[in-house]
């Protein structure tokens, strides 16, 4: 056979390991993509949320298509073409795992984004309500009798602190552990015992926003946090795991 049929025939078997191994780059690359792209306000959040639909169907594909190819490549001894499908269903994995993790967390709780350590009397946001209304950001409306009963079977734990520290202090404390948190603080009005925060997560850039109550009580006080989604149906755990974090935070 001459060089040029070699280079030929050479080239025809390359080019299924590369679409493999370009097809893995590409899901991978969707993930961060996808999420940057909704924290940057190139595209909305469901924009973001269909390349990462991208990135799982090729990934998918690539994985069980990579199998196959590596299996056939081993059988005919085709080394390049062998390493390129190991490392497409390499990457394919890793994408699958992230997603898959995060799919089991999502389906492990509740579909709901509105938390309160207090489900008949929750903590009312001030400025907040404006920043959100410009949004067009989920409703902050508590419907008691639907979230309730979802929250205490899955965060039982959400309960208000009742602490010995005094009203003034405690909402001090508040500010600092919120702070430490890294949350925004968006308004302190000590006067009506109310703080209230915006956390902003690291990729999506999405914003859960948070009020504190402080009352007094005794010769201590007590604190209720509630905690809310700005967008989607599912907060995957993230409000009341902030909320269980903040009581920690001013319970020690």
């Amino acid at each position: 056979m001459s060089e040029l049929g070699q280079g030929q025939s050479q080239s025809s078997k390359k080019w299924w390991g590369n679409a493999l191994l370009i097809g893995a780059i590409v899901a991978v690359v969707a993930l961060p993509l996808g999420a940057l792209g909704t924290k940057l306000g190139i595209w909305s959040f469901m924009g973001g949320f269909a390349l990462l639909a991208v990135g799982v169907v090729l990934a998918t594909m690539v994985f069980f298509l990579g199998i196959i190819a590596v299996v056939y490549a081993n059988s005919k001894k085709m080394l390049a073409e062998r390493k390129s499908a190991l490392i497409g269903v390499a990457l394919s994995a890793i994408v699958l795992a992230l997603m898959g993790n995060q799919f089991m967390l999502a389906v492990s709780v509740p579909p709901i984004h509105n938390i309160s350590t207090d489900t008949i009397n929750p903590p009312q946001f001030d400025k907040i309500v404006a920043l959100r209304e410009a949004e067009e950001a989920n409703s902050l409306a508590y419907d008691a009798d639907k979230l309730a009963p979802l929250q205490q079977e899955a965060y039982p734990y959400v309960k208000p602190l009742i602490s010995s520290v005094s009203q003034t202090q405690m909402l001090a404390n508040v500010v600092a552990a919120l702070q430490d948190m890294g949350l925004e603080i968006v308004d302190s009005n000590p006067s009506e015992g109310r703080v209230e925060a915006t956390a902003t997560t690291f990729w999506f850039g999405f914003k859960d926003d948070l009020v504190v109550r402080v009352r007094a009580e005794s010769s201590g006080s007590v604190v209720d946090v509630r905690s809310v989604s700005r967008v989607g149906e599912s907060d995957m755990g993230k409000n009341a795991q902030r909320i269980s974090e903040l009581l920690a935070a001013l319970g020690d």
